[in-house]
């Protein structure tokens, strides 16, 4: 019978401790600079966990921007982040919002339609990401958005939408103000970015719609 094997994924699209090879593979496969490695026990795996990847993988990886397999992305941007951007059916209209893992380009969340606006949209996607990558212990991955006002309301942690609240837009400002609310009480380190999108081209994470 075949022995249960234990994997810790230190470094791949969600980091945890998984039970089978299938599920490490998951996690890992196309992810660059990807760290795991297997344990025979449960309590080993938790241990090394907890610790650091290099305690437990021979040779420490150096660590090196990463770059895009076909170059179609300058150096300065950082593939290691998240890309974050939101698409609307008229301004204001159906509204979602999404983030993309800029490195192999994978959807890590999308939300919508819901009536709204797309300045709301990359608001609440910026916020999500935060939220999101606190949660996974990811507190220095960056975060890009290609809308000046949404960064501009981040760090004034309040969404400044002419947008009237009324029965159609109830749900919506209902978001706002969770997100509004998760601002002032938590502290974060990733870095908000500007996306330039005249040098860049499109950001990841748009939606294709232009």
């Amino acid at each position: 019978m075949k022995k249960k094997r234990y994997y810790v994924v230190w470094n791949g699209l969600e980091p945890g401790i998984y039970s089978s090879w299938k599920d490490c593979q998951a996690q890992t496969k196309g992810v660059k600079q990807a760290l795991f490695k297997s344990f025979a026990t449960s309590k080993e795996a938790q241990r090394a966990y907890a610790s650091s990847p290099y305690d437990y993988i021979g040779t420490k990886a150096k660590e090196q921007p990463l770059r895009s397999k076909d170059g179609e992305l300058p150096s300065c941007v950082e593939l290691n982040a998240i890309a974050v951007d939101s698409a609307c059916s008229g301004n204001p209209g159906q509204m979602e919002y999404r983030g993309v893992y800029i490195g192999n380009r994978t959807q890590v969340f999308h939300f919508g339609p819901i009536f709204g606006t797309n300045n709301v949209g990359e608001f609440l996607a910026i916020v999500h990401a935060l939220a999101l990558l606190k949660q996974k212990g990811y507190n220095d991955m960056p975060i890009y958005s290609d809308s000046r006002n949404a960064l501009s309301w981040i760090k004034q942690k309040k969404c400044k939408t002419k947008l009237p609240r009324n029965a159609e837009t109830e749900n919506l400002f209902r978001l706002i103000e969770r997100a509004e609310e998760w601002l002032r009480n938590n502290k974060y380190n990733n870095s908000l970015i500007k996306w330039e999108t005249s040098q860049w081209g499109e950001i990841p994470a748009d939606f294709g719609r232009k």
